[in-house]
């Protein structure tokens, strides 16, 4: 089968893309390089070019033959979504509906969307279960659930087989740690802390340790970056006539801040500074899956549930690479 892997010069593209050659599957990247890195693209035909050009993607879904579409090429800094709202409404939305039109044109019927946690906003309950009120509180997550509800009319129509999986948060370097993690500027607890600990970063901040939680600070629920890519080629795989899947990935288990900062230094085996400062507004005190639904559906099951684990390539890859991709 042809997948075109729209981002897939990114963190999660690229990982995704190397699974899919490995398994036999014949991947096309479709991406612009605003965010992404030519040198992650493993063992892949590469196209570049914007989800805003209609006709680009009809010619690349026509000339390459491609059968099934996975899109991870939208914005992801919930901050900078708020700031710049108009920004993420274009490239996550408008832009993923250009995608889906020239699909459309194309015959192109199966399409793995990755989606987001943060369509819960914040959740009344925890774990959270794909049922719960989607509220997101922010325009990134109100951007990836109307690309949800989008999906879902569209497949309704009975043009459209599709899986929105709502990750929580991926980590950890890839396809044995080669593929790591290089966002400008970078978000993620774990490569923050990681950057402190080899010196380029002079501390890391923990924002609030008086939540209520077992050691006051948030507890977050990660997942190796192998497990989410096995988790969307299972969903690949299941997508037949208007299937729809809407499933949460997750490892089921939280860490907290402070858990991920004493990982890190026994990993690296290094010291650094750490800043306990104010809470910041909209953090929840825990936000954990309840990934049942991809186990039962997708026969999914979790390979790397230690923290130590992803903790321990995603280290091996930024020493590996101190100053991220070269290009």
């Amino acid at each position: 089968m042809r997948v075109l892997v729209c981002g897939g010069a990114g963190y999660i593209g690229s990982n995704m893309t190397a699974l899919l050659a490995a398994e036999g599957y014949e991947p096309v990247v479709l991406d612009n390089l605003c965010k992404g890195h030519i040198s992650a693209i493993p063992q892949a035909e590469f196209v570049r070019g914007d989800l805003a050009d209609y006709e680009l993607l009809v010619a690349t879904l026509g000339d390459y033959n491609i059968e099934a579409v996975m899109h991870f090429a939208a914005f992801i800094e919930v901050g900078e979504s708020v700031t710049e709202p108009l920004r993420y409404y274009n490239n996550n939305l408008s832009c993923t509906q250009n995608l889906l039109s020239a699909m459309e044109a194309s015959g192109v019927r199966k399409f793995v969307f990755s989606s987001t946690a943060a369509v819960y906003g914040i959740p009344k309950d925890v774990p959270i279960p794909e049922d719960a009120p989607t509220e997101p509180i922010n325009p990134y997550g109100q951007t990836k659930l109307a690309v949800e509800q989008m999906c879902r009319y569209q497949s309704q129509a009975g043009k459209l087989s599709y899986a929105a999986l709502r990750y929580f948060n991926a980590c950890g370097a890839g396809n044995n740690a080669t593929l790591g993690e290089d966002h400008k500027p970078e978000s993620h607890l774990i490569p923050l802390v990681i950057q402190a600990a080899m010196g380029k970063r002079g501390e890391v901040k923990i924002y609030g340790t008086d939540y209520d939680t077992r050691d006051g600070t948030c507890i977050r629920d990660y997942i190796h970056i192998d497990d989410l890519c096995r988790a969307h080629l299972l969903a690949l795989d299941t997508l037949e006539g208007n299937r729809e899947i809407i499933c949460n990935l997750g490892n089921e288990t939280g860490h907290s801040v402070r858990e991920v900062i004493e990982t890190v230094r026994e990993v690296s085996g290094r010291d650094f500074k750490v800043v306990e400062t104010d809470r910041r507004p909209g953090d929840a005190p825990m936000l954990t899956a309840n990934a049942a639904r991809a186990r039962g559906e997708l026969g999914w099951k979790i390979e790397k549930p230690e923290l130590a684990e992803m903790v321990s390539t995603a280290w091996q890859w930024h020493t590996s690479h101190p100053d991220g991709y070269v290009d």
